[in-house]
């Protein structure tokens, strides 16, 4: 095993204050779930009533932890590993070793549309991504061929750490 000078850490996020907007609309069909289950005279059946209000509160409960998970991402990149965590739990969490890297590539403009919306993306012809806003990010190829795309706020310094350690790696 080769022992390689630390070398950089880079740290860097992205954010997206529109997805706040979809969390108020979750929010607000589990105060309507939550209004329907309280406040109705339970007159026009139980089944319907009862499917109404579990409907709310499952969109809700989807759409507000849904968005909150992707409203941020923070990356981060040392000697050893490429790690993004998403939203306020850091969940989900992806760990990539630069050992496992061959190539890092600054891609200047990088939109939900590409990948099919915000939050963790899986195409077949892509790679997977984390995209949580539009904009420049990094996309890691690694070893066995797969892409690993992700929107960051300075990705250009981003990917020149990650060269960095790259050549290191490489001696």
């Amino acid at each position: 095993m080769t022992v390689h000078n630390p070398g950089p850490r880079w740290t860097g996020r992205a954010s997206n204050r529109a997805q706040w907007l979809l969390a108020a609309a979750g929010a607000a069909c589990l105060a309507l779930g939550a209004e329907l289950a309280v406040d109705n005279a339970w007159t026009s059946g139980y089944v319907p009533l009862l499917m109404a209000v579990i409907g709310c509160l499952a969109a809700g409960l989807l759409i507000l932890f849904g968005t909150i998970a992707f409203v941020h991402v923070a990356v981060s990149v040392d000697s050893e590993v490429f790690e993004v965590r998403c939203g306020h739990m850091g969940l989900p969490r992806r760990r990539i070793r630069l050992s496992d890297v061959s190539s890092a590539e600054f891609v200047p403009r990088i939109t939900p549309q590409q990948w099919g919306g915000w939050g963790y993306r899986w195409r077949p012809e892509k790679g997977t991504a984390v995209i949580v806003r539009r904009g420049e990010g990094v996309e890691l190829r690694l070893g066995d061929g797969k892409l690993f795309t992700v929107t960051v706020d300075d990705a250009e310094n981003a990917v020149r750490v990650i060269r960095t350690h790259l050549r290191a790696l490489a001696r």
